[in-house]
This record gives C-alpha cells, sequence and structure tokens, in this order.
C-alpha cells in the first residue's frame, strides 16, 4: 500500500498540488485520471520519488518514503517497477539486454538466474523467443510488453505505469491494460497508473482518483463511476458529445 498525505507542491507561483491525500491499495490497479495540468503527473512523480512535496508525507506501507535518507530510498526503489511512457528501451540492446539490465544494476544474482528470470518475465508477457531482437524490430504494443517484462524483474512490490496505452490501437491497449491487471493480481502489487484512456478506467480500474485542479475531486471503483453524481468526473467522463449521446440515449432507455 502506498498512502499520500495532505501533499502540496507549487513551481514558482503555481500551486500544482492542493492537499492531496488518497491511499493506493495492494492487489489493485489505482488510476490517476484528469484534465491536462490537473497535476496527474506531479502527483506520480511525487510518489516514486522524482520529485519532493513542498508539504505532505508519502508513505510506502508503514514508512514514511518522505524522510527517508539516500541510503534508505534507494531501498524501497529496488522494490519499484516503472513502465514509462514511451517504453524508454535502449535502442542499442537487445530484448534481453534491455529486460537483465535492473538485475545487472541492483541484483547479485548469478548469470544464469538472471538469465532465467529474463526468460520467465519475457514469457509472462508473451515474449518468449524474441530475446536477440532489438527494439526498432518491434512494434509499439510488442515494446511495451518490454517494458512490461523491465518492470517486473526485479519482482516489484510497487508498480508504477505512466500512460501506458499511450500510441497504441484500441486492441494493443486492451492486451497491455489485461496484462498489467493480471500481474498485479497475480503478484499482489501495488500498480499506480497514470492515464487518459478512458476504457482502462472502466475494464481495470478498481481505484481511480480524479484530480481536478491540483485536487481530488472524486475517489472510487469503476462501477461507480456512470451512476456518480459527481459533475467534474461526469463532465470529465463524457466529454465527447458522442459519449454524451450514448449515455444519454441509454438513460432514455430506462
Amino acid at each position: 500500500m502506498i498512502r499520500a498525505e495532505n501533499i502540496v507542491k507549487s513551481f514558482g507561483d503555481q500551486k500544482v498540488l492542493k492537499g492531496i491525500s488518497c491511499t493506493f491499495h495492494d492487489g489493485q490497479t489505482n488510476l490517476i485520471i484528469g484534465r491536462s495540468g490537473a497535476g496527474k503527473t506531479v502527483l506520480l512523480k511525487i510518489l516514486v520519488g522524482l520529485f519532493s512535496p513542498d508539504s505532505g508525507n508519502i508513505w510506502y506501507d508503514d514508512v514514511n518514503f518522505s524522510q527517508l535518507d539516500k541510503n534508505q530510498t534507494k531501498a524501497i526503489r529496488q522494490k519499484v517497477g516503472m513502465l514509462f511512457q514511451g517504453s524508454a528501451l535502449f535502442d542499442s540492446m537487445s530484448v534481453e539486454q534491455n529486460v537483465r539490465f535492473p538485475l545487472d544494476m541492483f541484483s547479485t544474482m548469478t548469470k544464469q538466474e538472471k538469465e532465467n528470470r529474463v526468460n520467465f518475465c519475457l514469457e509472462r508477457v508473451g515474449l518468449q523467443g524474441s530475446n536477440l531482437k532489438y527494439p526498432s524490430e518491434l512494434s509499439g504494443g510488442m515494446q511495451k510488453r518490454v517494458g512490461i517484462a523491465r518492470a517486473i524483474v526485479l519482482n516489484p512490490k510497487y508498480l508504477f505505469c505512466d500512460e501506458p496505452n499511450s500510441g497504441l490501437d484500441p486492441k494493443t491497449s486492451i492486451l497491455i491494460d489485461e496484462l498489467i491487471k493480471s500481474i498485479t493480481v497475480e503478484n499482489d502489487i501495488t500498480t499506480i497508473i497514470n492515464t487518459h484512456d478512458m476504457n482502462s478506467v472502466m475494464e481495470i480500474g478498481d481505484n481511480i482518483l480524479l484530480l481536478h485542479n491540483g485536487e481530488l475531486a472524486w475517489n472510487g471503483h469503476r462501477d461507480e463511476v456512470l451512476n456518480s453524481q459527481n459533475q467534474i468526473l461526469q463532465d470529465f467522463i463524457f466529454a465527447s458529445p458522442f459519449l454524451k449521446r450514448l449515455r444519454n440515449a441509454a438513460i432514455g432507455r430506462i
């Protein structure tokens, strides 16, 4: 579990986060949604330790992450997996080398143990046999799956995903969502996803947090979204005129 406690963050005169308090649960896909400029990316970077809050605390289970020194922070980060928006693979490295990179950096495994772990993770994301390929030889969806394999290779307790479906077609996006969801449940990971993808919200949103103007505007499960009376949520979900027409038609049939 990760908990944010009254997080405030400003850049110059602009207050980006205005006292955010929320909880991200184990074994669930926790989605952060909101319009551009709402503070989603800043919150994600504070949660993972890339930014420091002006005030407030981040708790990893019963450890106050915000109060740790450099060595203690490093110990927590070794339990963190990160899936970047653009996959962020090393072009000059093969698939196997990309996935093995965190093991080379942070583990004391033998060469054979690393090879076994890499192969396990590639098989888990459906890319067995792709070890010697390079990122340029892969589709966007396959690159994203390599990114997931690399993110889970250290068997993380916490997984952060920044716009995992960015640039993917709808069918591939569904496959990535299902993969992240299944890995989260199987390994009881605290998974936090920053997303604009409404299909992700409605399909895998166990715990959804809506940010609006730097504040937490709504928090709930995907089953609560359509019936919520929160106007900010409704305006965000049904921003598309097409979706509004669909919703109004559905209401008219009830």
